[in-house]
């Protein structure tokens, strides 16, 4: 007797349908695609005109060449590489305004869709509304407007691929065939800058545990070109630890930091910051919201593996967002910072709260999952629709004015006319010389650009290398730049032989901009280029700037060729395993006659 029911309740057990893989395919994909695009559409509908969005540190040109400071063999510290290297080369074949709204529209639609697609199934194997309260929650938050305010396009296009590389992470894990180069694949994105490299390889660490070294090393050849860029760069890599401060979270409401922080927001720049995030709603929606995070991985049981990995992630993602705002940890990164190589990366603090909107996302979508239903269960399907529609409603009210465009400060502009022929007239010149940019600045703020604040488009639009004060300012607080020639040009500014000898064959004047006032000396100098809004100086007698040492040059090409065959070989594989066919065999019982 005892033998036939242990027989039934196995026979039972095997006939139970199966949790599906957290990994598993989504059998009814379109809804989630078509919510992806809405928002996406909504979020950057007048980036989308014609003209170029400048805002801060977003800035595209028409055509980005493919020079030393694209490849991070220039003055400054390679933050831009290898994106600006990648940038010459598709600006190449398509015009830099449809980049960047490709761009835009792509990151937005991949950042919701990714996190949609994070959630795990419910046992039936769909995600339903879970997976659209995950995607608003990751897509439509504080992070993604305030970053975008700030211009941080490559930030968020690392920010878009973490829930695809936690996807891909989990394949590897559960065995997938082609698992791995698909990862290689979903990280190519983030990899693009060093912020993107590191947030990259947290997630996979966080979701592989043990099992990370394949996709680490990965991590670690797409990040080559930074890091042999950054290694062997003379300033040493070390960074002005003011920096620290300057950088620090700040209290965007009554709720404080903290509770900034907590909702994805917090960003150092008041500028940044949406006007509904100071709202006195802000903080209670934010509670909510964590509550609902909290309620829905409290739910899923037992919490192992990958969930707690994200979750302990997503913990250190919140206290180094909170790390500037901190006695003990503000100098221990004021210390990192200025003798580490590459410690600048961490003086951002709010940046690595990315970690903590992944968990915060698939959380809540688990949460209105049990929420909903508990309240069928209990009250029936008219208050599961309430939690629904609750949980796609806090993040939209949230950040409600994201949309269009973050109210409307999304707006593109043309480049004058002056641009073009600047551009022209040093492409032209045979003579050697690099360009100096004044006023003296990093950032600009140009009439025809409304006067937003903007990074000097010169050293992107330019086909030689320029020379810009890397200098900062936020706020009160002044952070000094790590490009030694850029200071020697700065002592020099007012002495032309001075700055030939630097290799200074141009002086490009922006007109109409804040900064200090054009020394005399420069305005004397014979101009090629005369325009309302630009002057291009000559400089007589120019020499040829000191490049880099052959080895530096040779290990960053070699860290580039690497990094891009590493991405170029793991699409190879995926398409040629995918249309393998295999082999035809003889029919058994047959005999072919020879």
């Amino acid at each position: 007797m005892a033998r036939s029911v242990a027989a039934g309740v196995a026979a039972g057990a095997a006939q139970a349908p199966r949790t599906p893989r957290w990994s598993a395919p989504e059998p009814a994909p379109w809804p989630m695609r078509a919510l992806a695009l809405v928002v996406a559409l909504v979020v950057t509908g007048p980036a989308l005109a014609p003209g170029y969005v400048l805002l801060r540190d977003m800035v595209f040109v028409p055509r980005q060449d493919l020079d030393l400071d694209a490849l991070g063999l220039g003055g400054t510290l390679p933050r831009a590489v290898p994106v600006d290297a990648v940038m010459g080369v598709l600006t190449a074949v398509v015009p830099g305004q449809l980049l960047q709204k490709a761009v835009l529209l792509a990151l937005v639609y991949a950042a919701v869709l990714g996190a949609a697609r994070l959630v795990p199934p419910a046992a039936d194997g769909r995600r339903g509304a879970a997976a659209a309260v995950a995607g608003l929650v990751y897509g439509w938050s504080p992070y993604l407007a305030e970053r975008l305010l700030l211009g941080h396009w490559t930030h968020l296009l690392a920010f878009a691929a973490l829930p695809w590389i936690a996807r891909a992470a989990l394949r590897v894990r559960d065995g997938v065939p082609r698992a791995l180069p698909a990862l290689v694949l979903a990280l190519a994105p983030a990899a693009l800058s060093p912020t993107g490299s590191l947030l990259a390889a947290g997630v996979v660490l966080a979701v592989l545990g043990r099992r990370a070294g394949r996709a680490l090393v990965a991590v670690l050849v797409l990040s080559l070109p930074w890091l042999a860029a950054g290694l062997l760069h003379p300033s040493g890599g070390g960074s002005d630890p003011t920096g620290v401060a300057a950088f620090a979270a700040r209290a965007e409401h009554w709720g404080g930091s903290v509770l900034s922080v907590l909702g994805t927001g917090g960003i150092w720049n008041a500028g940044a910051v949406p006007p509904s995030r100071a709202s006195v709603m802000a903080p209670v929606l934010t509670v909510a919201l964590v509550a609902l995070a909290v309620a829905g991985w409290a739910a899923t049981r037992p919490l192992r593996g990958p969930a707690r990995g994200l979750l302990v992630l997503g913990g250190v993602g919140v206290l180094l967002g909170c790390a500037g705002t901190l006695p003990g940890l503000a100098g221990l990164l004021e210390v990192t910072v200025a003798h580490v190589p590459g410690g600048g990366l961490l003086r951002d603090g709010q940046k690595w709260v990315a970690w903590w909107a992944l968990p915060l996302a698939v959380g809540a979508g688990l949460g209105v999952r049990s929420l909903g239903a508990l309240a069928r269960e209990r009250a029936g399907r008219g208050a599961a629709a309430g939690v629904v529609v609750a949980g796609l409603l806090l993040p939209l009210l949230a950040v409600p004015d994201l949309a269009w465009g973050v109210g409307g400060r999304l707006q593109p502009v043309t480049y004058p006319d002056d641009w073009a022929r600047v551009r022209a007239a040093v492409a032209a010149d045979p003579q050697p010389g690099d360009v100096l940019v004044l006023p003296l600045g990093a950032y600009r703020a140009f009439a025809w650009n409304d006067d937003r604040t903007v990074l000097d488009p010169a050293a992107r639009w330019l086909p030689r290398p320029v020379v810009t004060d890397d200098t900062l300012v936020v706020g009160e607080l002044t952070v000094a730049g790590e490009d030694r020639r850029a200071r020697a040009a700065r002592a020099a500014v007012d002495d032309p032989a001075a700055l030939a000898r630097l290799g200074v064959g141009w002086v490009l004047v922006e007109r109409g901009t804040p900064g200090p006032a054009v020394p005399p000396e420069i305005a004397a100098l014979p101009a090629v280029v005369t325009g309302p809004d630009l002057v291009l100086h000559r400089v007589p007698g120019a020499v040829d700037a000191a490049g880099p040492a052959p080895v530096r040059v040779t290990a960053v090409v070699l860290a580039h060729a690497l990094a891009a065959g590493a991405v170029v070989g793991s699409a190879l594989w995926i398409m040629r395993s995918a249309s393998t066919v295999p082999a035809r065999r003889r029919p058994r019982g047959k005999r072919v006659k020879e």
